[in-house]
């Protein structure tokens, strides 16, 4: 006995397994001959206990046997299925056989149809439903008013539970359309959010190697112009270009950190400020440029955003000057206005390099410089726009280069 249990559940399993790998529109057909062999066995038994009265009986058996059997393609072709099955309920009852068993596929075609298929091939059931049902009851045996009622109490509940279905299986479907679009947008937030993220890591990194390596670069220069002969002052040089190397290593230790995993250490230090300019001012006269300071008006606190986005300005002004022009003086304004900070960086040029990079970024405002894998004037473009500020760059009357940004407080 335990033997058989074992191999009834391994058979069950077995069958799960199955029905399981098989594709959706394959397990509703499974489904749908299960319930049509159901049906037909059903429809057989009821007849059983009548077959005296039934002639030929093998016609009756065979006419309620169609009304169930094409069940199993119910889903697949709804509207054939339900012509086979009404023919064959119709032909049982004008031969004139009596004892017809409960119409349960005729109502499971109906249901299916509403359920199924659009309005006008709804209406057209409704029109040959109503000719069945009464070629049906004209036929002898059904003089009972409650008969025709009940026919008709039949068919429209499975009428109603057709339309019922159909409205949950379209809410249902509106509702993962929805879930999927929300999800496809969510998908396009968190790019354009990454892709932004990513522009802004470029920016800093374009701003701190190219700061911290023009200055070496320089000061690199100016040791190996001093010696043999001025050992000293090389060795001041070769200093600033240490620290320089140490501040730069600090800088991209602190964006790369934005990129480490969540369950890295982050860096909490702080980003770069207004306050940190004198560094700024300091390495680039020490590398030989030098850079007069104004602030014009009240300063005002500003956003850290914006803040940043000064500071990278002035430093990224001040290392194309360095690098680029030649000038012999350089001067940074910072003028505060009602809502409104402006930033001036000038040099005394010339300027030829600096040209050949504003017409590098100018037709699009996002070049890149020549011979440079950061972003260069386009990336102070870039995080002006960002703030909703105005940018201005270009030579001045004095032969020398002006870049000048307009930045709201917050």
């Amino acid at each position: 006995m335990t033997t058989l249990a074992a191999q009834l559940a391994a058979i069950r399993r077995g069958l799960a397994a199955w029905f399981a790998a098989l594709p959706t529109r394959r397990q509703e057909q499974v489904q749908d001959a299960g319930i049509a062999v159901a049906l037909a066995a059903v429809n057989v038994v009821s007849l059983l206990p009548y077959r005296a009265q039934l002639h030929p009986f093998w016609l009756a058996l065979l006419l309620v046997i169609g009304q169930a059997v094409p069940l199993t393609w119910r889903r697949a072709l709804p509207v054939g299925t339900g012509l086979v099955v009404a023919a064959c309920r119709v032909s049982y009852d004008s031969i004139g056989f009596g004892f017809a068993p409960f119409p349960l596929g005729p109502a499971i075609v109906v249901y299916t149809v509403f359920e199924r298929r659009g309005a006008a091939i709804r209406w057209l059931t409704c029109a040959v439903l109503a000719a069945g049902i009464t070629i049906s009851q004209l036929t002898p045996g059904h003089t009972e008013p409650y008969d025709a009622i009940f026919q008709v109490l039949i068919f429209a509940t499975a009428l109603a539970a057709g339309l019922l279905s159909r409205a949950a299986r379209y809410s249902l479907l509106a509702e993962r359309r929805r879930a999927e679009r929300a999800e496809a947008e969510l998908d396009r937030e968190t790019a354009r959010a990454a892709a932004a993220e990513r522009a802004r890591i470029a920016r800093e990194l374009h701003d701190v190697v190219a700061h911290h390596v023009s200055l070496m670069a320089v000061q690199a220069e100016a040791a190996s112009a001093l010696l043999p002969g001025e050992p000293a002052r090389a060795q001041q040089s070769v200093a600033v270009i240490g620290d320089t190397a140490r501040k730069a290593l600090t800088e991209l230790r602190r964006l790369l950190g934005v990129l480490r995993g969540p369950s890295e250490r982050l860096d909490t230090t702080p980003a770069a400020s207004m306050s940190d300019l004198a560094g700024v001012l300091a390495k680039v006269r020490d590398a030989g440029l030098p850079v007069e300071f104004e602030v014009v008006g009240t300063p005002s606190p500003l956003a850290p955003g914006v803040e940043l986005t000064a500071f990278r300005i002035i430093q990224e002004a001040l290392t194309n000057a360095l690098r680029h022009s030649g000038a012999s003086t350089a001067a940074v304004t910072v003028a505060y206005e009602p809502g409104f900070v402006i930033l001036s960086v000038t040099d005394s040029g010339p300027h030829a390099d600096e040209l050949r990079l504003l017409r590098s970024a100018a037709p699009t405002g996002r070049g890149r410089e020549p011979g440079s894998s950061g972003f260069g004037l386009a990336g102070i473009a870039e995080r002006v726009a960002s703030c909703g500020g105005s940018l201005t760059v270009g030579p001045t009357a004095a032969a020398g280069f002006a870049v000048t940004a307009r930045l709201p407080v917050s």
